[in-house]
Parts: structure tokens; C-alpha cells; sequence
């Protein structure tokens, strides 16, 4: 039994109509739906994700009036969006033109990539490689090849290894496949992968134990899904959960 991919990231916003400009008219995604939240129906609950809202590619918002998130550990601390192998250069230049806070194209763990920040504070890394099969949306300002093609890596900061390791292989069947240096500093990542592996299955553990705890706030990241094949993969899912006395949310609609 087995994870396949990243399936959706939501995050945080303060202000619904900053943020539904950003993403589609700066990063040129569909907005596929409006809806609230379904704990909370004061919120807007937002969708973006490619033309055809495939699975992979939904970045979701709900939309409290709340500061800024605190920065710290513990955390899902960099979203990651891939791009066709020759779009960085692209997009450096679009984040320019749209005054977009980013730095320079590098080089981490093979591939090459490019670091911004949404409106808020949201952090995002752009990642040139698997560019995979998403849909270019017809109506988005940015060209259908260098339109932004799904999730991942998906980035979280943890202060020590073991507990969430020990989470992500004996109880989520994932891989751990490498390490690199940390881009922030001292320390290492641990990638861990799903599925057939890839920057669209892959979740990468920053082991950051100087750093305060994270609160959440505008700019921070809710949650990240996971993909699983099929409704009956997802009851298996609940009771393996339970099983391991893992806490969760029970299956919801």
C-alpha cells in the first residue's frame, strides 16, 4: 500500500482578492473554484491549479483575517511548483517585471531552481524538472510552455529527524532516498519519495533544531495531501491510521 504523489498544498491568506489576483494573473493558474471552508463557513475556500484542475497541481487557500505567520520549525516551510526544464530563465524575469520578491536561479540537489515569495509571505520554489502532463490553461497571461505544471518538492521543517523518519517510512511506507546541505544553513535535508519517486513525489525534511516552533498565520501552509489510487486505498489508509494510533481527521467528504 502506497502514497503515489503529492495530491494538493493549502495555505493561508488574509486578503481573498490580493491572493486571487497573484495567482492567477502573476502566476497565470486557473481559479477552479470558490467554496468555504467546510469547518469554518465564514472563510472562502480557493482553488488554483492548472486548466483542467488535475490532481497535483491545486494550490487552496482559506481566508482568515490573521497576521502573519511566525516563521520556525515545525512547520511546512517551502512549497515547491515545477517547470519545463527551460522556464526558469522565464520566470526570473516575470517575477521581476511583476515586482515579485525572489532570488537567483541555483543549483539544489541536482536541479535547478529559483525561490520567491507570494504577497504574504508564502515561500515557494520554483523547480525545473518532471514537468509531467498537466493542462495549460487557455486563458492564463503566461505561455502554455512555460505555464506552472504541478507541485512538489514540498519542503518541512522539523527539529529533529527521527519521530517524523520514523512516521514517513514504517507508517507511510515511504522512502528515504538521499540527503543534501541545507540552502538555509547548517544541517541537511532528508528527501523522502512516494510512488515512482520524482520531484513530484517527493518530500523533503529540513532538520532545523535551532529554530523557534512555528505559529501559524497569513503566509503559512495549512496542510499538504497526498494522492492515494482510489476510494478503497483511502479506508485502507483510515485503518492503518488507526491502527498505529496515529491521529487524524477520520475520512472526510
Amino acid at each position: 500500500m502506497d502514497l503515489t504523489g503529492i495530491h494538493h498544498l493549502t495555505a493561508i491568506n488574509a486578503d481573498a482578492a490580493q491572493t486571487n489576483r497573484f495567482y492567477t494573473e502573476t502566476l497565470g493558474l486557473r481559479r477552479v473554484k470558490k467554496t468555504v471552508n467546510q469547518d469554518d463557513t465564514s472563510a472562502y475556500h480557493l482553488f488554483f491549479a492548472d486548466g483542467a484542475g488535475s490532481p497535483g497541481t491545486d494550490l487552496t487557500f482559506f481566508d482568515w483575517p490573521v497576521g502573519p505567520e511566525r516563521r520556525g520549525t515545525h512547520s511546512i516551510s517551502r512549497t515547491g511548483l515545477r517547470v519545463a526544464e527551460d522556464s526558469l530563465d522565464y520566470w526570473a524575469g516575470r517575477l521581476s517585471e511583476k515586482s515579485v520578491s525572489h532570488g537567483k536561479i541555483a543549483t539544489l540537489d541536482g536541479r535547478a531552481t529559483l525561490d520567491f515569495e507570494d504577497p504574504e509571505g508564502q515561500r515557494f520554489r520554483l523547480t525545473a524538472a518532471d514537468a509531467g502532463s498537466a493542462q495549460p490553461w487557455a486563458k492564463s497571461p503566461v505561455p502554455a510552455e512555460h505555464q506552472l505544471r504541478g507541485l512538489g518538492p514540498i519542503t518541512i521543517s522539523v527539529p529533529e529527524l527521527e519521530p517524523t523518519r520514523t512516521l514517513l517510512t514504517y507508517v507511510l511506507n515511504m522512502r528515504e532516498a538521499k540527503d543534501y546541505a541545507s540552502p538555509d544553513g547548517a544541517g541537511q535535508v532528508h528527501v523522502f519519495e512516494m510512488g515512482e519517486g520524482g520531484a513530484a513525489a517527493e518530500l523533503h525534511v529540513a532538520v532545523q533544531p535551532g529554530l523557534p516552533v512555528a505559529q501559524q498565520g497569513a503566509g503559512a501552509v495549512h496542510h499538504v495531501a497526498f494522492r492515494t489510487p482510489d476510494v478503497a486505498a483511502i479506508h485502507e489508509w483510515a485503518k492503518r491510521l488507526q491502527h498505529f494510533r496515529v491521529p487524524s481527521s477520520g475520512e472526510v467528504e
